[in-house]
């Protein structure tokens, strides 16, 4: 099986899975407790989120474990939207269209309750957020900005130094998505300085369960869940399992992130992959193509064809793929993010992500090619004799 869905979830790593046996076995007591076997596993949980405050390059009691990615977002926006104090009209919220559901799903249901203004920033045909939109939602008093540092289902990578810029000289809060950026990329908060960042450890080949959200000194936020746990940003008992893997994985992928020339390697992967699946799929387009993007992902459009069938294909033949976000897993709609980059219905219907990870070796993504490459045939060549029958 030739695993191209890392973007959904990774496979954890040694380290990441030690970590947790430790946990399970030696660390399993209450990190809240003040004896001394809690204080161990309080210690460790600490020595976790120091591994973790060093691979995005901030301080450790700066970031806030909470049970994942999207929970990280509500605490973000929800958190901003409720420290605010009560206006005379919903407050404005700016995002891009092409963010993950757990962003845009949200801002969606607080719009449909009447709970914010959400405004949706312009993207152009690669889904590149316009910074003229950003602008024209702070002028019009933004009381927060999420834009993703990188798209989930195409890879491109979003200006995320310039909008943290135009935010923080305006005073208004931004949260970046750093989801599918952190563990693949260099992250360092620094650069950009946004008031938010999140994560999750599953991207980055820790376990699912676990996500962080970086918090600047200073912001306010409103706990969705009040309690002592987490400086008082999350109730409940930590992860503790999690949280030790998740370190581990940080460390491992601090250590690998060290080396740019694996990150060019997987780069080269990636346009190999693509170039070998354009030149035996005639009418293929990769999605997102004319931006910036990681270095694990391709989008790849096959007209009028299904996705689903695609998939289950690949699936039958040893590869596997998605047609999205995971979280639209079984849905028969084109991605929303296709969409509102404007790629044609008969594209975005037929589109399917493959995302590499660190692990994945040419010799691989030659036989997924391969291996696309006769799926795609065998799918048109029945969609054309069923078309002949029903003519």
């Amino acid at each position: 099986m030739i695993y191209l869905d890392n973007n959904a979830t990774t496979r954890p790593c040694e380290a990441a899975i030690a970590a947790a046996d430790m946990a399970m076995r030696e660390a399993w007591q209450n990190p809240s407790s003040v004896h001394r076997p809690g204080q161990h596993a309080r210690a460790q949980v600490e020595l976790a989120r120091k591994a973790i405050a060093e691979l995005i390059g901030c301080k450790p009691r700066e970031l806030t474990f909470v049970s994942s990615g999207t929970e990280s977002v509500q605490l973000a926006i929800r958190g901003v939207l409720g420290a605010r104090p009560a206006g005379a009209e919903p407050p404005l919220v700016a995002a891009s269209p092409v963010e993950h559901s757990a962003v845009r799903e949200l801002l969606k249901e607080l719009e449909a309750k009447g709970e914010v203004r959400f405004r949706r920033l312009q993207v152009d045909g690669d889904g590149v957020v316009q910074l003229e939109s950003v602008v024209q939602a702070i002028n019009d008093g933004a009381a927060i900005v999420s834009v993703q540092w990188a798209n989930n289902e195409t890879g491109v990578i979003q200006p995320v130094e310039q909008i943290a810029a135009l935010c923080n000289a305006a005073n208004v809060p931004y949260h970046c998505d750093g989801v599918q950026w952190v563990g693949k990329q260099p992250a360092r908060i620094g650069a950009f300085n946004p008031a938010m960042l999140s994560l999750s450890a599953h991207k980055f080949h820790g376990l699912k369960g676990l996500g962080c959200l970086y918090v600047r000194p200073g912001v306010k936020l409103r706990p969705m869940m009040p309690g002592n746990q987490e400086l008082g940003r999350r109730a409940g008992t930590e992860n503790v399992v999690g949280i030790l893997a998740a370190g581990a994985a940080a460390i491992r992928a601090t250590q690998w992130l060290a080396d740019e020339s694996e990150r060019v390697r997987l780069d080269g992967l990636r346009a190999e992959f693509e170039r070998r699946v354009l030149a035996g799929c005639p009418g293929a387009t990769v999605n997102g193509a004319g931006a910036a993007r990681l270095w694990n992902t391709s989008n790849i459009g096959f007209p009028w064809l299904e996705a689903e069938a695609i998939l289950l294909a690949l699936s039958e033949s040893g590869v596997c793929a998605s047609a999205g976000s995971a979280c639209a897993s079984g849905s028969l709609d084109p991605s929303p993010v296709l969409i509102a980059m404007g790629v044609p219905a008969e594209r975005a219907h037929g589109s399917v992500r493959f995302s590499l990870c660190r692990e994945t070796t040419a010799e691989e993504i030659v036989r997924a090619s391969e291996i696309v490459i006769r799926c795609v045939a065998s799918l048109r060549s029945s969609t054309e004799a069923a078309v002949g029958r029903a003519g």
